[in-house]
């Protein structure tokens, strides 16, 4: 054991990593407090919860770690499919698989070449599309009205630097932007979708 070291760091009982420390790699001595795993809640739709039946198309997504993430935030939200285009990377990709921690294996998914063959596909099964991106059709996201409109949402997420292709745009019925205070006008990607898709699923219809 290190006694200069002093970090103090969590991990669960039957951990092995716990046995030394990730900073000096010294025998660590235990806090005598056990660590307990804190999981979320899990919320079980039923009537007058206000979710909304979901879907994702992500357009041209370069990062692998930031797909494999929304693959993580989207099986916590319920998701209930994410439709892969153009240079998205796939769950074929043994990185995106580390990322999404096993959600690859519980959600389904598409791909297709053609980002903007596969929105009007789904527009002509009947699903809304709504765009995650700036500009001036662009309304605020906390600001929208509550739906009562019972058709799925595919929610279109584009490529980190260029946006969603205009083409698609042009299918959508809506446009969500998430309002900036700052110096910088975006968020990260996987963040951005992380707030945008909790904010539409679990909007309450009280």
């Amino acid at each position: 054991m290190n006694q200069g070291c002093g970090l103090r760091f969590p991990v669960l009982e039957r951990d092995t990593r716990g046995a030394h420390c990730p900073r000096c790699g010294s025998q660590t001595d235990p806090a005598g407090d056990v660590y307990e795993e804190h999981k979320a809640p899990r919320l079980i739709p039923g009537p007058g919860t206000g979710t909304l039946s979901m879907e994702v198309l992500l357009d041209n997504i370069r990062s692998i770690y930031n797909v494999g993430s929304i693959f993580r935030t989207s099986d916590g939200a319920g998701i209930s499919c994410l439709h892969l285009c153009g240079i998205t990377p796939t769950p074929d990709n043994p990185r995106l698989r580390k990322t999404a921690l096993g959600a690859d294996e519980v959600i389904d998914w598409t791909y297709c070449a053609d980002g903007f063959a596969a929105a009007a596909k789904l527009k002509a099964q009947g699903k809304r599309l709504w765009a995650l991106e700036g500009g001036e059709r662009a309304e605020p996201i906390h600001q929208d009205s509550l739906e009562t409109d019972c058709r799925p949402i595919v929610l279109v997420v584009g490529n980190e630097v260029c946006g969603v292709d205009p083409g698609i745009l042009d299918l959508c019925e809506k446009i969500f932007a998430i309002p900036m205070q700052g110096v910088k006008t975006s968020l990260n990607t996987a963040v951005a979708f992380g707030i945008a898709v909790y904010t539409l699923r679990f909007r309450s219809l009280a």
